[in-house]
Formats: structure tokens, sequence, C-alpha cells
């Protein structure tokens, strides 16, 4: 037999069986470690897609969902903010498969009002995510989508629309880019339109469309014509304290909000911005010292010569050169007389009075941004502020805070701090009382005659027997001390009708530059044009017979007529048919 024929022999060496064992046993492990290391990365990606490569994550409270919110409407069910369903278009950079020029070409003829800059930065966007534009149309969306570019995303979110655009805007607010609320009701009701379980009842507002947009534009048109540097108004009603109107100017967009930050539209200056407003406190002063019993009779006579207290000179802007009456101390704006008024009352009775009238705290009502009255420090309130504050300087408020206060002298004496949210019908809103009824019903009287024969001659509406007071105040200099010469703060506030009162009204124009500067031809025709037409609106009939004047008999030899046909008595008497009174006045 040949050696190559000769059989296999097979020769299993010394522990070759447990050499194969162990090689198994290596190859499995390693498969299982790769196993578990492919699973930790398909996990860590996961992770990764979930919190950074989706829209930026903020750390918020828990809601349902921060962009979906319920109507606001206003008290007669006008939308004035809702939310709708829209897309937001994203690119992934990285994930971007086609030709960038030509994706950046195509999305620029869908979407021209965005601008092309914007456009090619997120798509060169270095990161992984990044928003081209929100609130896109569904036709856009549709345009987008059959471009068939995988690195581009269109996500479905609820957007907040104003449909007023403008109109009412710091009193509704707005909303961030993350849906929140971001000022006005929008921010003070945050919790409310994001309830799931109230989504879908409307929180319904005291204001009234009409009403706002009359004051709105009547203010704009002011302040355009006295090259003013903002404006602010308030409608309200006397009774329930609801705000039924309250503008800002210079306004904004609130469905376009970005930028507002520290400009002058961004600041609610009916609420959040305080003013020294001149002669309109001279109301509060008689009505303070009457009530604290020192003005015992309405026929005292009060000197208007100047006066000097420290290194202050108080005088009247258009003296009278004679002593003048209670009456006709409002009537004709007298500093002196007011300032020897509050002389008698003291600080204790004048601060005390003050805060009961809510101008010693932040602007009443539900928004957040209010301001905070600047008084005199507790060491700092000397003689010096109690003159001065009686007639309107040396203390600045708001608006809001005059609004509420007027209300308050002119309804019979209750204090009801203002409310943005609609009353229901026969609710009566609590109150304090700060004034006797005897006391409010004299200063509506006086308010009246103001109008009449007085500073506010341009306020009067005809028909609508309005009252109010003018107030002009030099704006403090910007470093605080002192005051500009140039510069003034002009306000008108005023009631009506003053027979019965319902509503106040409050007309403030910022720094006007051209013509009179003073708050009767600035402030006073506002409140007039704002009165004639919302007047109707608010269901108040004109009277030009004079039967429904207030009756001021009280007055009768303390005042003189600047037309004695116009004085409320004597028309009350014509309307009547009967004669007028025998002799005349002082």
């Amino acid at each position: 037999m040949s050696p190559a024929a000769a059989p296999r022999v097979s020769v299993r060496l010394p522990g070759h069986r447990q050499m194969a064992l162990g090689l198994a046993r290596q190859r499995l492990a390693i498969g299982i470690l790769v196993f578990i290391a492919f699973t930790g990365l398909l996990g860590f990606r996961l992770i990764e897609l979930s919190l950074f490569d989706g829209p930026v994550q903020r750390a918020r409270p828990a809601v349902a969902n921060p962009n979906i919110r319920a109507e606001i409407v206003d008290r007669n069910g006008v939308t004035l903010a809702s939310s709708f369903e829209a897309y937001a278009l994203a690119a992934r950079p990285r994930d971007i498969m086609g030709n960038k020029e030509a994706l950046i070409a195509a999305l620029i003829r869908i979407l021209p009002e965005r601008p092309p800059e914007a456009i090619r930065s997120a798509i060169y966007h270095d990161g992984k995510f990044r928003y081209i534009t929100r609130r896109i149309l569904p036709e856009q969306a549709e345009a987008i989508r059959r471009l068939g570019e995988p690195g581009l995303t269109l996500e479905r979110e609820a957007e907040r629309l104003y449909p007023h655009v403008g109109l009412a805007a710091h009193l509704v607010g707005y909303t961030g880019i993350d849906g929140r609320g971001e000022g006005g009701i929008e921010r003070a009701f945050e919790q409310r339109l994001t309830d799931p379980a109230q989504l879908e009842k409307p929180l319904a507002l005291a204001l009234d469309v009409r009403v706002q947009q009359a004051l709105e534009s009547e203010l704009k048109a002011q302040m355009d014509l006295q090259q003013a540097s903002g404006a602010a108004g308030v409608v309200m009603d006397v009774h329930s304290g609801e705000v039924l109107a309250l503008a800002s100017l210079p306004a904004f967009d609130s469905n376009r909000p970005g930028g507002l930050v520290g400009m002058p539209s961004h600041m609610n200056r009916a609420t959040l911005g305080v003013y020294e407003l001149g002669s309109t406190f001279k109301a509060f002063t008689i009505a303070m010292a009457m009530d604290t019993g020192v003005l015992p009779r309405m026929d005292e006579r009060f000197p208007t010569t100047p006066i000097a207290v420290g290194r202050q000179r108080i005088s009247d802007s258009h003296p009278k050169g004679y002593p003048l009456t209670v009456p006709e101390t409002l009537i004709y704006s007298s500093n002196v007389a007011t300032a020897k008024m509050a002389e008698r009352m003291g600080r204790q009775r004048q601060e005390a009075f003050l805060r009961q009238l809510g101008m010693m705290d932040r602007a009443p009502g539900e928004l957040l941004e209010t301001g905070r009255p600047l008084t005199p420090a507790p060491n700092n309130w000397g003689l010096a502020s109690v003159l001065t504050i009686g007639f309107g300087h040396g203390i600045a408020v708001t608006p809001l805070h005059l609004a509420t206060a007027y209300s308050a002298l002119v309804n019979g004496g209750i204090y009801r701090p203002a409310t943005f949210l609609k009353v229901p019908e026969g609710a009566e809103r609590p109150g304090r009382r700060v004034f006797q009824e005897s006391t409010s019903h004299a200063l509506n009287g006086m308010l009246r005659l103001a109008v009449l024969d007085g500073t506010g001659r341009q306020a009067d509406a005809d028909g609508y027997r309005v009252g109010g007071k003018t107030g002009t105040a030099e704006k403090v200099l910007e470093h605080g001390r002192g005051y500009d010469k140039r510069r003034n703060i002009t306000t008108f506030a005023g009631a009506f009708p003053m027979d019965n009162p319902r509503y106040v009204v409050i007309a403030m124009v910022d720094d006007p530059t051209v013509g009179s500067r003073m708050a009767g031809s600035v402030a006073g025709p506002v409140f007039k044009k704002v009165v004639n037409r919302i007047a109707p609106v608010l269901g108040v009939a004109p009277d030009t017979s004079g039967a429904s004047e207030p009756d001021i008999r009280m007055f009768e030899g303390l005042y003189k007529p600047r037309d004695p046909k116009r004085d409320p008595n004597a028309m009350r008497r014509a309307a009547a048919g009967l004669p007028p009174l025998e002799g005349g006045v002082r």
C-alpha cells in the first residue's frame, strides 16, 4: 500500500475542546456587547432628538397647551382676541438634500412677506433646527409641502388673532412667541385663559369697542394736531367701576408686538405712567374741606393774592383781583384759594382722604402693569406739600387713579375700585363711602359751572349737561428736580350727565407743542368730542331745553354767570315756563 493511500488519523490534542468552548463564549460576549452598545446608541439618539432637535423647550408651569387660549370679548360679545390653527415652518439644515439656493428661491416666492435674508439665514444655519417663520397660510403650507424637501418641517400650532389690530392694545395685551400672555388682560388672566375647563367660555371685559374706538380716535387726532408725545384716556361707569374704554397712545399692533420693550408705545400711560395732573385735584380739595367741616359756608371768600411758602411762591395763572367764594374757586381755578383750603385741612386729613380715594396705592384694576403714585416722603410732607397737593402738584398718579376718584366724587361719594371685567347685570359691587352725599351733589353743581363759565368752556357738549375740571401741570425735569416751564401735561376730568352722573371721562395729552398748551384748549375739546360720540351709544339722550340741567340753587348769588341765559337755574326756570328770578348775582 502506498503512503498516499494510507488513511488519515484525526489526532485530538489535549485541551482542544476547552479552547473551542472558550472561543465560542468570547464571540457570544462580543455579540452581546455590540447589541447593548447599539441599543444604547439608539436610545441616546432618541433622547437627543426629543430634547434638542425639536422646538426649544422652555421651563414653564405645565398647562394643557399654552397656545390654546379662551376668547376675549367686549361687554357686547365682540371678539377682541381668539385662537386659530396655523402653520409654522422650520428648517433642519443638516437634513436638506436638494440645492439650498434653489430651495431659498422657492421659499422666497411662496413667502413674499418674509425677508429673503431671514430665509437664507435659517437654511444655512449651523444648528439642527431653526424656525423660518410662524403663522403661515394653509395655501402657503401646501405649496411648501409640494416641494418635497425632507429638511423642511411644517408644524400645526394655535395662533392668537386680534381682529381689531391695535384697538385697546394696552388693555387686551398680546402673546409672546411661546403663546403666553405678555401684557394686559392676556398676561393678567393667563391661568383663566389657558384653563382647559374654561376654553369654551369667553372672558367678557367691561370694555365697549364702540366707546374705545371713539376715545382712541379723538385722542389720536388731538395728539397729531398738537404734535404731542403721547395721550391717554379712560371712560368709566361711575356706579359699577367698569372701565368701558382705556386708551394709551402711541399704541401698537397686538398681532405684531415685536420690539416693544423700551419703546414709547410699550408703556401703558393710563395705568402705569404717573403724572402730576394739576388743577383736576382742586375738586377733591374742596370736597375734603367741606366734609371735614373747615368750609362751613359756601359764601366764604378767600384772598387770591400770591403767597410765599419757603422758597415757593403760589399764585393764580389768571388772577381775578378779588376774593373768591368756594364755587368761584373751582370755576376760575384759583391756586391760592385752594391752597388756603388745604392749609385749613392739614396734612393728616389730606393724606387720609387721598388714601381713601386710592391715591396712595397702585392703580386699581386687574392689570399687572400698574403705577405706584409718587407722594412726598412722610418726613417731608410739610406745609409746602399740603398746599401744592391741594391744587394737584407734588403728587403724581395715573389717569386711572383720577378716573376712579372722580367716579367717587360724582356718584354720591362711594369709592369702588376700577374693574376691567364685565359686571353681571343687576350685580352691585361693594364700595366704601368717602364723601357725604350732599358734598358730592354740591361738587356736581360746581363742576357743571366750571364748564359753563370757567376754564372748561371748550369741553361743553351741548345738551349732555357735562361737568368737569381742567388741569395743566408743568412736566418734571428729566433729572427729577424742578419743572420744565416749556412742557405741560394737559388733562380734563369730567362726567355726564351732571343731573345724574353715569360716566366719567378722562382725557390727557402729554406735552402739546403747537398753539396753546393749556388744558382748556387741548384736553377740553377731546372730552367734548368723545362725549358727543359715546353718549348716544350709551343711551344718554341730549336735552337742549334746559329742563334736565342740575339744580344749583345753592350757589345763587355766589358766582357771576358769563351769560345769564346759560345759568342752569335760569335754564330750568325757562324750560318750566317760569319767569327769571328777580335781582342779580353778587
